[in-house]
């Protein structure tokens, strides 16, 4: 067995265990942590060690790689148990484990019996499961905890584990240079093909490491470097979750021929490639991520950070001198984050409070406490599927495990597989659910569904359902995302708002997957499942009766709704009848219209400059509010009378419409706001009137009119008219209308 750095340091920690239960690790990349330390505690403690690895893969390579070391069957001593796979037997003390699994065996086993030690690795990657599983242990002070990282800041670890010690090791890291590439608009499997054609003319010897986000840039990568690799007689192989355990061996296995490793993340930390010398860094990967919309896990591809671009680096320089070339600028990773955010404070947190419910944890001491808003959304969330402990005890976020206990309940378990199966890998194609059931799978969706149905295999329904059978149980694992067409190409949603949907053929539908491109555009559904029958609905539906407004009709009706949420499910309208309610309604939609429609404009300014006039002030708004008592639309109100409900009581003593001239005529007076009343008629009218009409007291302007209707004069002096005017006004009269009399003296 090859000695390693971390060696040296198993004395100090079988000490340090031996008077602290807690101990922090820090040791760099090739150090030897991951397969020397683990298996030393077998010595420590009586009962079994338990180590905790971020990814399936890196469980599995330690596992075997430990075995190896000890000459032993994988399965012996040490084993490993990720998603539905548990290698090991009744001699195992050493088990190497993800995260989750970790979680759900503490539903079963809250004291972990038989376990002695667990062992915290990579704790740096601050996954959200190795978050819970460090608060869930930290509650066992009996329990011997050892967290292990190569860029883990030590410190809050070390206060949070009661101020316990922290080791360093020194790593077996060779010189490692670090080139960066200038910004290239190429696409990245184009970047990578230069790269390792650099690489190869500068006759560099080794395995080259390729670190690329995910399954589908690596089968792009693989294309663009066949001709490179054929000339220079290069393995071109692949490395991810999604791989069978041979094709992962064959990737990191030693091998005669130099190889280039296409590989994701999952080779950024734990097990040491041997013979890599170089590394090709695209400064990507998917991180685990959460729906918007529907909370369910998803990969998203971001930048790496600082400390994840040290970690693939250090894979260069684990046997011999490396390089490293980035496919980006050196400004560009100073600007990146110095290490990623804990999953904990950014993720969907239903899942964690599922757990802790199921293992009724009212309140936890975390290293990063979640945020209240993202955990108080989660038990909203569980509150409405109506959990169980079974759902908790599935490898499977809630909604879909809910989705699959009801299709078992149901008799479509081997369909509620289906289901949760290509849900669960987020495959991508037909917008219907039954038609991506039917549509051809990638290869993990196959292992998921055979994984689930292996599950579910105890709980089938004697019964056979059917599609609808299905769709109840997708309504049950998707309760708040009902949708309702309401034209061709949009879906009104439960939850508010609406959405486009061009493809809807049915009333009622579940909103799988609703992709919010950006703020302003409307939100696209790209997945839905249906046909929804609205009595399924019932169950969650409340009924609510309001008033309102018909624009069209322009009135108001009393509206009687079945909702579910906020989506109607049905609905009844008919004329309100008068009330309080309704008037005020009533009242707010006329006062957003003009007055005309309820009477003559010119009407009311004219009445308004009466009771101005008059020193009388109305309020026109109260006057429409007082009217609509009595109605229930526009047309009722146009009709009720608004000028006689405002007109004052005795407005006509004091500002009457019209005034009886001497002779026996009657004229209108005219108001106007600011200026005094004024009338106007033929001249003739006022012969042998020689005081002005007086209103209240305040004397009118006469308009004095000629034979044709014409202003000649305007006086409120009808005396000093006579005496001083008249005269010259006679003659030109006389001239121009002869036949009319024109005496001297009026």
């Amino acid at each position: 067995m090859t000695p390693l750095p971390a060696d040296a340091l198993l004395p100090e920690i079988a000490a340090s265990l031996r008077t602290h239960r807690r101990l922090v690790i820090e040791a760099p990349p090739g150090a030897g942590k991951t397969t020397r330390v683990p298996p030393a505690l077998l010595s420590i403690v009586r009962g079994d060690v338990l180590v905790l690895e971020p990814r399936r893969l890196a469980a599995r390579m330690a596992a075997c790689r430990v075995a190896e070391e000890r000459g032993e069957k994988i399965g012996d001593t040490v084993g490993y148990q990720v998603r539905f796979e548990d290698v090991s037997g009744p001699r195992t003390r050493l088990r190497f484990l993800t995260e989750g699994v970790l979680t759900r065996r503490l539903l079963s086993d809250p004291q972990l019996k038989g376990v002695d030690a667990v062992v915290l690795d990579e704790f740096h990657e601050r996954h959200i499961d190795g978050d819970l599983a460090l608060a869930l242990l930290q509650r066992r002070p009996d329990l011997i905890l050892v967290v292990m990282s190569a860029t883990l800041d030590a410190s809050p670890v070390a206060r949070f584990l009661d101020d316990c010690p922290v080791l360093r090791s020194e790593g077996q890291l060779f010189d490692v240079s670090v080139e960066y590439t200038p910004y290239s608009p190429a696409r990245l499997e184009d970047q990578v093909a230069v790269a390792l054609e650099k690489l190869v003319s500068e006759k560099a010897s080794g395995d080259v490491l390729v670190f690329l986000p995910g399954a589908a840039e690596i089968g792009r990568a693989a294309r663009a470097v066949e001709r490179t690799a054929a000339r220079e007689k290069l393995l071109v192989l692949p490395l991810h979750g999604d791989l069978s355990p041979a094709e992962q061996d064959r990737a990191v296995s030693r091998c005669t021929q130099r190889k280039v490793i296409l590989s994701t993340n999952v080779a950024e930390s734990s097990v040491t490639i041997t013979g890599v010398t170089a590394v090709i860094d695209s400064g990507l990967a998917r991180v685990a991520a959460d729906s918007p919309w529907t909370g369910l896990p998803t990969l998203d591809v971001q930048r790496i950070s600082q400390a994840s671009a040290t970690q693939r680096a250090g894979r260069a320089g684990r046997t011999a001198p490396g390089r490293v070339i980035r496919l980006y600028t050196a400004e560009d990773f100073h600007r990146r984050p110095k290490a990623d955010t804990p999953e904990i404070l950014r993720r969907e947190l239903s899942h964690v409070a599922l757990q802790l419910r199921a293992m009724n944890v009212t309140a936890l001491n975390w290293l990063d406490a979640p945020p209240e808003a993202a955990f108080a959304a989660a038990r909203e969330l569980l509150d409405r599927l109506n959990v169980t402990t079974e759902m908790a005890s599935l490898p499977l976020p809630p909604r879909l495990a809910k989705l699959l206990l009801e299709a078992s309940s149901r008799g479509v378990a081997e369909k509620g597989c289906a289901a949760a199966a290509v849900l669960s890998a987020g495959e991508r194609g037909p917008s219907d659910l039954f038609a991506l059931m039917d549509s051809q799978w990638k290869p993990q969706t196959h292992r998921i569904y055979g994984q689930l149905r292996r599950l579910v295999k105890n709980h089938r329904n004697h019964r056979q359902g059917d599609d609808a059978d299905l769709l109840r149980a997708v309504l049950a694992a998707f309760p708040d995302r009902v949708g309702r067409r309401r034209r061709d190409d949009e879906l009104l949603l439960s939850g508010g708002g609406s959405a486009r949907f061009p493809e809807c053929r049915h009333e009622f539908v579940i909103a799988l997957d609703v992709e919010h491109r950006n703020e302003k555009a409307v939100p696209l559904v790209r997945l839905t499942a249906g046909p929804v029958e609205p009595e399924w609905l019932l169950d969650r539906s409340t009924e609510r009766e309001a008033l309102e407004w018909n624009r069209p009709a322009e009135r108001v009706e009393r509206v009687s709704a079945l909702l579910y949420d906020q989506l109607v499910i049905e609905e009844t309208r008919a004329p309100a009848s008068p009330s309080l309610k309704t008037a005020a309604l009533l009242a707010e939609k006329a006062l957003e219209v003009d007055i005309g429609r309820f009477c003559d404009r010119d009407a009311l300014n004219q009445l308004l400059a009466r009771c101005a006039f008059a020193g009388i002030i109305i309020d026109v708004e109260r006057g429409l509010h007082d009217l609509c008592r009595d109605c229930t639309s526009f047309t009722c109100l146009a009709s009720a009378g608004l000028l006689a409900a405002l007109r004052p009581p005795r407005l006509d003593q004091v500002a009457p419409e019209r005034l009886r001239l001497p002779g026996g005529r009657e004229l209108k007076v005219n108001y106007e706001q600011g200026k005094p009343p004024w009338i106007e008629s033929r001249l003739q009218d006022f012969f042998g009137m020689h005081e002005t009409p007086r209103v209240n007291g305040v004397p009118v302007v006469v308009h004095l009119l000629a034979p044709n209707r014409r202003p000649v004069q305007v006086t409120s002096d009808l005396a000093g008219f006579w005496e001083r005017l008249y005269p010259q006004v006679r003659r030109e009269l006389s001239r121009r209308y002869p036949k009319h009399k024109w005496p001297e003296k009026a």
